[in-house]
């Protein structure tokens, strides 16, 4: 099964159909949020504050990205989307075991990719809306590396705050691909085995950072 390099959990949202006697022309386009800019920018700008931190250990880098990750990236709403096309299939005990162990098989597989790209540098392009999200269209480029464009898809909670919905990178739609991998184990093995490949990949990380 392909590991996730970054949350997503959602194909990227449609604009809702405008119902209205006005031609389509004279009506205008929904703004994108420029704080779901600023919240990728600081977002970035404290991921990479912590890799090229040289005071802390790996151990303690990784901590403060687990930290980073659980506050700015929608964890629920990702875990339930990808397995969306089964919830009539799935037992209260086998939901409640697979949202106790996805968390943590994300938070596991992000902090330890993220290292690979201490040297890198992000350059925010432009914002636009789309449906209840912004898409916030970055540039990731490392030394000697064609550079990669990445689309962050922004949410705003109830509560004011932002979170990473979804990434798009180089054209390929993250939470399109990891919902297909789930679909796939679910339909070959049943949910209890993808449950099963949640719960032995934390354990192995768990095994590794001892």
């Amino acid at each position: 099964m392909r590991s996730f390099i970054i949350a997503g959990a959602l194909a990227l949202g449609t604009l809702p159909l405008a119902f209205a006697a006005a031609p389509a022309a004279a009506q205008s386009a929904p703004a994108a949020d420029p704080a779901a800019s600023a919240f990728i920018e600081k977002l970035a700008a404290d991921a990479f504050g912590v890799l090229r931190n040289s005071s802390l250990s790996k151990a303690e880098g990784r901590t403060q990205f687990r930290t980073l990750l659980q506050t700015n990236v929608a964890l629920t709403d990702i875990g339930n989307r990808l397995i969306r096309r089964h919830r009539a299939e799935i037992t209260p005990a086998q939901l409640q075991a697979y949202q106790q162990a996805f968390p943590e098989f994300i938070l596991n597989a992000y902090a330890d990719r993220l290292y690979d790209y201490q040297d890198a540098s992000i350059k925010l392009m432009r914002a636009n809306p789309r449906g209840p999200f912004t898409e916030v269209h970055t540039r990731v480029q490392r030394p000697g590396a064609q550079p990669v464009d990445a689309i962050w898809q922004v949410k705003k909670t109830p509560q004011g705050r932002y979170q990473v919905n979804n990434l798009t990178v180089s054209n390929i739609n993250l939470s399109i691909t990891q919902e297909a991998d789930f679909s796939q184990q679910i339909k070959a093995k049943g949910f209890d085995s993808l449950i099963a490949f949640l719960k032995s990949a934390n354990a192995r990380s768990a095994a590794d950072r001892a």
